[in-house]
This record gives structure tokens, sequence and C-alpha cells, in this order.
């Protein structure tokens, strides 16, 4: 949407903070131009009032729910499918020696890579805070699973469950915080997640017509905000 606007103030910061109010954006998301600046002041008009014009044009909007589109799927031959199998299963069987008694996991395999799932309640240590171990593991069993192919080998864990537990609590999360949002019309931030989970909060509030949702912040302290939508 390419709108501009003309804000006026006391002080340059004072125009700047009465045009964001008025296009209910932070100051990231426009561009501006000082077009009378308070210092540019003649003698004789000392003793006017002091105004500060500024110009501000909302930057192009990029859409930062790319995380929620599909990425380009490496489809894996039978062959391929059968190594990667071969090569998570060797390194499993060797973690299982170090790993709580009774601990089991199963692979599948597909086109598209391996799931694997571990299995024994007292795993919470592989897990780790909100899932960060579990990723960190997952992203070794990935490298290991490609070892002698060629294609990147997609590997997708899961440990007890934790995924399927953690995508509602999420979920569950993104409904409260866009209650709040729409109540106080005030945008939330929320605390640093990794991509997969913000995927979730942004399919969750997608069709929500009152708010919308952008990620901001680089890798690993890259957050989700959610805000109210414009004219809303």
């Amino acid at each position: 949407m390419d709108k501009t606007i003309i804000a006026e103030g006391r002080t340059t910061n004072e125009a700047i903070e009465n045009g964001l109010k008025q296009l209910r954006v932070s100051k990231d998301k426009v561009e501006i131009k000082i077009l009378e600046n308070e210092e540019k002041r003649s003698f004789f008009s000392i003793l006017a009032p002091r105004v500060v014009k500024v110009e501000m044009k909302l930057k192009e909007e990029k859409n930062e729910k790319k995380e929620i589109k599909t990425k380009k799927i490496i489809e894996l031959s039978k062959e391929e499918q059968d190594k990667a199998e071969e090569n998570v299963k060797k390194f499993m069987e060797e973690i299982l020696k170090e790993l709580p008694e009774n601990t089991t996991y199963k692979v599948s395999k597909s086109e598209t890579g391996l799931n694997v799932e571990i299995l024994n309640k007292n795993l919470g240590f592989l897990i780790g805070y909100r899932g960060e171990t579990l990723y960190a593991f997952q992203n070794i069993l990935s490298a290991i699973a490609g070892k002698g192919i060629d294609k990147k080998v997609r590997v997708i864990l899961d440990i007890e469950g934790y995924k399927e537990k953690r995508e509602k609590t999420l979920e569950e999360l993104a409904e409260k915080v866009a209650r709040t949002v729409i109540k106080t019309r005030k945008p939330v931030k929320l605390e640093p997640m990794q991509a997969y989970e913000r995927k979730i909060i942004h399919s969750k509030l997608q069709q929500n017509d009152k708010v919308e949702t952008e990620s901001i912040g680089e890798e690993p302290n890259r957050r989700i905000v959610i805000s109210l939508k414009k004219n809303k």
C-alpha cells in the first residue's frame, strides 16, 4: 500500500511520533523525510510557534509469513531412502547404549526423507529447554542420514510425542495472545522460537481477520510479533 502523510510537531522526534501514531506502525516500517527542520529558523521567526514537518511513507510491505510457505521438497530414490535409513539405524544402535534402559526408536522412510521417533519417558534431557536439544539432535541425524548421498536428507525427529504437545501449547498461546492484542489494541512480541514453532503461530493466526503476525530479528533470536491489523 502506497500511503504518504505529512506529520507535524514541535521537534523532529515529536513529528515522527505523531506520524507513527497516525499510521499505526513502527518506525522501521516507514521512510522519513524532514520537510522543515527546527534548526533552520530565521531570527525573525524565533518568536513564532515552532513547527517541524516530516513526510512519512509506508515502506513496501514484505510478507514475513514466508516461513509458512512449503519449501521445495527434495525427493529421494528407493536406494537413497534405504541408505539413509541404514545410516540412521546404525547410529541409533550406538546411541541407545548411552540412553536410559528400555529406550526404543522407530524409523520410517518416504520420498521426502525419514521420520524418527524415540520412545522413553525419561528423555527430558534429550529434548532440552523448549526443544532446543531435540532440534540440535535432529540436525545431527540429518547429517548422518545423508552420508554417501548427494542430496540433503530431511529427518524429522520426535521424542515421546513432544512435538504434538508443543504444537498444541503454541496454538493455545497464539489464540490467547491474539485475544489480548484485540482487547488492548497493542502489539505483543513473543519470545524467540525455532522456525518450526514460528510456523505454527503464523499458520494458526493466518485466517484471523483481526490480527496479523510477522517475524523479526535474526536467528537464533528471531521472534514473532502479533499486532492488530490496520483499520481494525
